[in-house]
């Protein structure tokens, strides 16, 4: 189970679909353990390798920070994520999809049977333009936040989605028309299979 503090980063569910994804790997040992937790927590901190590790036919991910330069860093509070989804993306976004970094939190406790490491991130605007629109195919009510957790010897690693509304309030109707063919088939399950690929290769020994 997550901690009371990671569960926190949860939004309630309010309204839209809901997303839950979770894998899990259960160690020999706990320094294998913590080990695994180490390595899992770092790499859901590292945007710029998610691609590499969802593999072909996935979201690109890069990490900005607050100024929009590249972050070659693990991800803060206040960064974007910039994500070019496979197909063409909201003119709103120039071609991409923004989420911002709302939260993060830990608890680290090496010695003890519990830790976890948490992000949330939000849907936001184009951090490159003066407008207030979302860019990105979900509302900025919608929210991604994924979670390492370890519990003695088990290392788990989630996704929870929430309030995934359809942004169609745009100002171009290719936007529109776009956001709700790519949230449609999210919507429909298919942005999951990604998720489920990327916390399993965080959980993984080798990429």
């Amino acid at each position: 189970m997550e901690s009371l503090l990671l569960s926190s980063l949860i939004p309630l569910q309010e309204k839209g679909k809901q997303t839950d994804v979770e894998h899990s790997i259960t160690l020999n040992t706990r320094e294998e353990a913590q080990d695994a937790f180490k390595r899992a927590w770092k790499r859901m901190l590292n945007i710029n390798i998610w691609h590499k590790l969802s593999g072909f036919a996935s979201a690109h991910f890069v990490l900005k920070d607050k100024e929009v330069n590249d972050g070659n860093r693990l991800a803060k509070v206040g960064d974007y994520l910039r994500i070019d989804i496979p197909g063409p993306g909201p003119a709103s976004g120039d071609g991409y999809d923004w989420v911002r970094v709302d939260d993060i939190k830990e608890v680290l406790n090496n010695d003890g049977e519990n830790e976890s490491v948490g992000m949330r991130v939000r849907s936001c605007k184009n951090p490159n333009k003066e407008s207030n629109e979302t860019a990105h195919f979900f509302t900025s009510d919608a929210t991604s936040t994924f979670i390492i957790n370890r519990n003695g010897n088990t290392v788990i690693a989630a996704y929870h989605g929430r309030n995934e509304v359809l942004n169609t309030d745009t100002k171009k109707l290719t936007d529109k028309i776009r956001n709700t063919v790519v949230g449609t088939s999210g919507l429909m399950g298919v942005s999951e299979l990604q998720w489920s690929r990327l916390m399993k290769s965080f959980l993984e020994r080798e990429v």
